[in-house]
C-alpha cells in the first residue's frame, strides 16, 4: 500500500504532496540511496519530488526498525510502495515521536477570525470558467507557463463586452480540460467540487471576473474567469470550535513532522538526492 494512502490520511500530504507545477521535470537518476537501501531501480524514470518523497518514507521505515517498532525483516521496495506493517509501524513511530499541543481557545479565536470569510463560510458559490493547462509527464514547465500567461494576457485584453467571445474560444483550441468543449464552462460550485488549491483561490474573495493571476492547482495552470457569486453566511466560532482545533493541530504537526524528517536525514547517509535543499515540500 502506497506510504502517503495508508499512513497520512491527509495528515502527511501537505508535507509530502507536490502540487503538478511544484513537480520538477523528469528524467533519468543515478540509483537514490538511504543508508545503503537503494529507492529505486538503475535506469527508472522518477522525477526528483518522488524521489524526495521515496526518501523521506525510507526515513521513516528505517527508523521505525530502529525504535523496535517493524521487525528488521521488512523488506524495502524499489517501486515507491511500502508495506502493510512498515505503514503501521509508520504511524506509531510518527505519534510517539511527535508531540502536538492542544491549542488554546485564544489561538483557536484568532484563526477563526482571520479565516472567517475563506474557511468557515457556509453556501458560498462561484460561477466559473476556465482554460487548463495540464501538467503532464515530460512537458515542457516553462513553456507551458508562457503559454499560459499569454493567454491571461490575451483574455484580459478585451473589455467585457468581448471578453466572453475571446475567452470562449481560448477555452474550445487550448485547454485541456473537458470543459473546453463548452468554452471552459465549469458552472456553479462550491469549496466541495473543488481541489482545495483551486478553491483557495476561488473562494473568500469579492473579485469578479478574468481573475488577475493563473490559478495553480495539482492538474495544471488555469485561466479563470468568476462570473458571479453568492455569498455565504458565516458560521459562529462556537459552531466550528473543533473544526478550528483540528486546523490549528495539523499545522502543528506539519511542523513538527518538517523538524523531525529534517533531524533524520542529517544522521542518514543519502546518496544521490539533497533533501537539505530550499525547494523541497518539507521546506515550502
Amino acid at each position: 500500500m502506497c506510504l502517503l494512502a495508508k499512513i497520512s490520511r491527509a495528515s502527511l500530504a501537505p508535507v509530502f504532496e507536490v502540487t503538478a507545477m511544484q513537480t520538477t521535470s523528469i528524467t533519468e537518476t543515478p540509483v537514490v540511496s538511504i543508508n545503503g537501501v537503494a529507492l529505486h531501480n538503475a535506469g527508472d524514470i522518477l522525477t526528483a519530488d518522488a524521489l524526495r518523497q521515496r526518501a523521506y518514507a525510507e526515513l521513516l521505515r528505517q527508523t521505525a526498525i530502529q525504535k523496535g517498532l517493524l521487525n528488521a525483516d521488512d523488506a524495502p521496495g524499489t517501486d515507491g510502495v511500502t508495506s502493510e506493517a512498515a505503514s503501521v509501524a509508520i504511524e506509531a513511530l510518527l505519534e510517539q515521536e511527535l508531540v502536538i499541543p492542544e491549542p488554546s481557545e485564544e489561538a483557536c479565536r484568532r484563526h477563526h477570525a482571520a479565516n472567517q470569510a475563506s474557511h468557515y463560510t457556509t453556501g458560498e458559490r462561484v460561477n466559473v470558467r476556465h482554460i487548463l493547462f495540464a501538467v503532464t509527464p515530460g512537458v515542457d514547465l516553462n513553456a507551458l507557463r508562457k503559454q499560459a500567461e499569454g493567454t491571461l494576457l490575451n483574455v484580459r485584453c478585451f473589455d467585457s463586452k468581448n471578453t466572453e467571445a475571446a475567452f470562449f474560444k481560448a477555452a474550445t483550441t487550448l485547454s485541456n480540460c473537458p470543459s473546453g468543449a463548452e468554452g471552459g464552462q465549469l458552472g456553479w460550485l462550491t469549496t466541495a467540487d473543488c481541489a482545495p488549491e483551486f478553491a483557495k483561490e476561488l473562494f473568500g474573495h469579492p473579485e469578479v471576473g478574468v481573475l488577475p493571476r493563473l490559478v495553480h492547482s495539482r492538474f495544471g495552470l488555469h485561466v479563470v474567469e468568476v462570473m458571479g457569486r453568492e455569498a455565504g453566511v458565516a458560521q459562529p466560532f462556537e459552531s466550528v470550535h473543533g473544526a478550528v482545533t483540528m486546523t490549528l493541530k495539523q499545522q502543528t504537526f506539519v511542523t513538527a513532522l518538517r523538524q523531525y524528517l529534517s533531524l533524520l536525514a542529517t544522521d542518514a547517509h543519502i546518496e544521490g538526492i539533497d533533501l537539505d535543499s530550499s525547494d523541497t515540500p518539507l521546506v515550502q
